[in-house]
């Protein structure tokens, strides 16, 4: 697992950076709104066609293959599912960028009110024909993540890890580089029509050709794992109809959460300026331990469990599970006691300065600390869908994605149209609260219902020769952990009180990360002891 846990360490970095750029030229305003919804659309169609649908049908074939010993095989059906996704994935791009209006009137259609406030003079800046520049800059850019992911599945299934999740950080860092270039000549926090859009189309820009440089870095090594590798469009190849068949549930499945994604979005776009920048930042963060103590072990798993002899594989199931759900929860659990607690502190840390106040760190601190509440529900799932992959069943977790969505969609509705009508200044009287609403709330504590349903759900129907239980003591004794760390953190951070921010958030964070360590010295042991093996039982 050190290999991805690695990779998506040095990617993740790269991310954070890429935000807190964005952030401090942004901050929560209009131009962050449309920032949040050019890459909504296109990340919306990557995420349905690429990693986890791949992961779901694409690579339990290939590395079944590779585990029978028919590497010529396998390389022939890779070939053919990259044929298949590239026509598949340069047709949507091409239609993206045709139809940028009428996408962004679909998955923004608050934004079309934009244009008659700002006649009114009620609003400054028209958010909508500003995002439809920027869709039709970077729609290209699906095809060409969609095919990154398929690198990934190879890369995966021959255990080549890190390549595979560091190279987003060469996509982060185009997007950094076009946000520096296009800032260079700006004086002062404010920002102009013009500037902020130039801001944005560099950015946009910059992400069109990191998805080249994300794809660019994988293909030679795919191309030596591939010997005598040639793309070709059929549907004969033996496995393309198995992984076709897998392929259609997969893709219903992560639908519904696209779907959920883009429910956030439409309605964040009738709601005040700035909630869909907000739920931005704090997914950001929110994200961060999911992919890397959630999904890195999850991604070691599937390969594995793929590759085991379908006589065998009820019986490794539940050490497997135990095994992984252990290790994550070592550093999940803390991560909890973290965002609840100095949450705060983590958003200035990351976020904090040019157009980013403090009005902007307290909203997206609470919003923060209502996601974490689905981060068990959240990594849990996931662990769980890997099982149900590996034995080849995808239309289960379809099915209960779409539960979910159901239940999402209607308490986001009814409690963020609810609370849109409170001012954070109803909360904290401070400079700038007036102007942010709590409706990102509202979305958020949706958000962690709809998680904690998907995650009942998904045990239920999980097959009963399987034996897994869910061990919960694995939590219990990271979070209690990292409470007795939080303690002396707490009275630091009021000892600090007069410090910058930022400070007191560097030395708080780092010592309360000491702290959990030495308190639990054999489990970090063992946890790290995990993350240096690869394949096999520990992984």
């Amino acid at each position: 697992m050190a290999q991805v846990a690695s990779g998506i360490l040095l990617s993740r970095i790269t991310g954070l950076l890429r935000e807190k750029i964005a952030a401090h030229y942004l901050g929560v305003s209009a131009f962050s709104d449309v920032f949040a919804a050019v890459f909504r659309g296109p990340n919306l169609l990557q995420n349905l066609l690429g990693e986890q649908s791949l992961s779901a049908s694409f690579i339990p074939v290939y590395a079944g293959k590779l585990g029978e010993g028919k590497e010529e095989e396998a390389s022939r059906f890779a070939a053919a599912i990259f044929g298949l996704l590239l026509a598949l994935a340069s047709l949507v791009a091409l239609v993206g960028v045709v139809f940028a209006g009428p996408l962004v009137a679909l998955l923004s259609s608050g934004m079309l009110r934009d244009a008659a406030l700002v006649e009114a003079g009620l609003r400054t800046v028209d958010r909508y024909p500003l995002a439809v520049t920027g869709v039709r800059i970077i729609f290209p850019m699906t095809a060409i993540l969609v095919l990154s992911a398929w690198c990934l599945g190879i890369l995966n299934s021959h255990r080549r890890f890190f390549l595979s999740y560091c190279a987003p950080a060469f996509w982060s860092a185009a997007i950094i580089t076009g946000f520096l270039w296009a800032g260079r000549d700006l004086v002062g926090n404010r920002l102009s029509l013009e500037s902020g859009e130039r801001l944005l189309v560099s950015a946009c820009v910059g992400a069109l050709v990191g998805a080249v440089l994300q794809l660019g870095i994988q293909l030679p090594v795919v191309w030596r794992l591939l010997a005598g590798f040639r793309p070709r469009f059929s549907l004969a190849v033996d496995g393309v109809r198995e992984a076709l068949s897998r392929f259609g549930p997969a893709v219903i499945g992560r639908s519904a959460a696209q779907l959920s994604g883009y429910i956030d979005l439409f309605l964040a776009s009738f709601l005040t300026v700035g909630t869909l920048a907000a739920l931005g930042w704090a997914q950001r963060l929110y994200l961060l331990p999911i992919a890397l103590f959630g999904f890195s072990v999850a991604a070691v798993e599937l390969p594995e469990l793929s590759r085991l002899d379908p006589g065998k594989r009820a019986a490794a199931v539940p050490g497997r599970f135990s095994t992984a759900f252990g290790r994550a929860f070592f550093f999940v659990g803390p991560t909890l006691v973290l965002f609840l607690v100095f949450g705060y502190l983590v958003v200035a840390l990351l976020y904090r300065g040019g157009n980013f106040g403090s009005a902007d760190n307290w909203l997206v601190y609470l919003v923060l600390a209502v996601y974490t509440l689905g981060l068990p529900s959240t990594v849990i799932s996931r662990l769980l869908q890997n099982i149900f992959f590996a034995v080849g069943d995808t239309k289960t977790p379809a099915r209960v994605a779409f539960v979910r969505l159901g239940i999402s969609a209607s308490v986001g509705a009814a409690v963020s149209l609810l609370l849109d009508r409170v001012s954070l200044e109803a909360l904290l009287p401070i400079a700038g609260a007036e102007a942010h609403s709590l409706a990102p709330l509202g979305l958020a504590i949706a958000s962690v219902l709809g998680s904690w349903f998907e995650l009942g759900l998904l045990r239920r129907r999980l097959d009963p020769a399987l034996s897994v239980e869910l061990p919960w003591h694995l939590v219990v004794r990271p979070v209690l952990t990292a409470l007795l760390a939080a303690a002396p953190c707490g009275f630091l951070w009021w000892a600090l009180r007069s410090r910058p921010t930022q400070l007191q958030a560097l030395v708080v964070l780092c010592v309360f990360s000491l702290v959990y360590l030495a308190l639990s010295p054999e489990r970090a042991r063992l946890a790290l002891g995990g993350i240096g093996r690869r394949g096999g039982s520990g992984s």
